[in-house]
């Protein structure tokens, strides 16, 4: 037998006397723990301090909100200074180790001057700097050099003039020939043309003095008879003076209303190239804008606009040619300008 068996009930009364000296201590350190737990302060709450840490700064950012903050861009020379690509050099072909600093360089295209592609902002590097359209407005940077305009910007460009085409014709020959007259000088008409288009008055619907021609289409109240006059003129084939009637017709087309036709009565029929009139209608386009191509028609004596969705109509067809068309600019001012574009050609002649 051990001497725990032996001694049972002195082991256990050690041990219990153990366990509570151990028991004891463990809630003697805990209470110690909790006195100086609850003893101490939690940051931020308890303590004389009532400010926040680091509030200071939110004063310091609030008053940064009142600085003047405004980008200025740099200059050198009267050029504009960009602060991400710095100076623009170019290279001198001529001599690539020396770059060419364009206000200290003598102009690169004449006569435009290296001001003029700084100031603008416009790259003059190319060879062909100055026909390029920059805006893509229809002209050159040249083009807009010469007249002034902003190069960058595509609402502002020269006079469109200097776009127009005159690309051609479009004609109708007609002939009016005054017939037989009466006693009170009314007469007989008849009418032809290029389309094939005919009218005709017999003898018993005469038009008198102040009368219209035509009573139906396709010429219907086209022309107006005015008066009759005697006159002495030149017949080439007997080489004497015959008396001649000439009358007098006003055209009442809108275009051409007030337009006075002068024409001898019952010419022959083989003469009527001699007698012919036109009425001529001119084919152009605009070759900027984004219209370059696109062809439209103007009747001569007639309003139109550039480009063609403008709100003033500034410019009017006056005559058309096979090979001319004059258009007279409105200015400002109130005064005109009169200008002659060639066939085939674009702008007008000795600009």
């Amino acid at each position: 037998m051990s001497w725990i068996s032996e001694n049972y009930e002195k082991v256990s009364l050690g041990g219990a006397v153990v366990i509570a000296l151990g028991l004891g201590f463990l809630g003697w350190q805990n209470l110690t723990s909790i006195e100086e737990e609850f003893s101490s302060s939690p940051k931020g709450r308890g303590n004389d301090n009532a400010s926040v840490e680091n509030g200071d700064r939110v004063a310091i950012a609030t008053s940064s909100f009142e600085i003047n903050r405004t980008w200025i861009q740099g200059d050198d020379k009267g050029r504009a200074v960009d602060l991400f690509t710095g100076i623009p050099l170019f290279v001198n072909k001529n001599d690539q180790s020396n770059p060419v600093d364009l206000p200290e360089s003598s102009d690169v295209h004449p006569p435009i001057p290296n001001k003029w592609w700084l100031d603008n902002r416009i790259d003059p590097g190319f060879g062909d700097s100055p026909t390029r359209d920059a805006d893509e407005d229809g002209f050159s940077n040249i083009e807009e050099f010469e007249n002034n305009t902003d190069p960058s910007d595509k609402r502002s460009f020269p006079n469109l003039l200097l776009k127009l085409k005159y690309v051609g014709d479009e004609s109708i020959r007609w002939v009016l020939r005054p017939g037989f007259s009466t006693a009170d000088g009314a007469f007989t008409f008849e009418y032809s043309d290029t389309e094939n288009r005919r009218n005709k008055t017999g003898a018993a619907y005469s038009i008198p003095k102040g009368g219209l021609l035509f009573a139906e289409d396709p010429l219907k109240a086209r022309f107006k008879y005015i008066d009759f006059e005697k006159e002495s003129r030149m017949n080439e084939s007997i080489q004497s003076e015959v008396e001649v009637t000439i009358v007098k017709i006003e055209d009442q087309k809108p275009n051409k209303k007030g337009k006075i036709y002068e024409i001898p009565a019952q010419f022959k029929r083989g003469n009527a190239a001699q007698f012919s009139n036109f009425d001529r209608t001119a084919v152009l386009s605009l070759e900027a804008l984004g219209a370059a191509g696109q062809e439209f028609k103007v009747e001569e004596m007639t309003e139109f606009k550039l480009p063609r969705g403008a709100t003033n109509s500034k410019f009017k067809i006056t005559e058309v040619t096979p090979e001319l068309a004059t258009v007279v600019e409105t200015l400002e001012d109130g005064t005109s300008k009169t200008y002659q574009f060639s066939k085939g050609n674009i702008g007008p002649e000795g600009r």
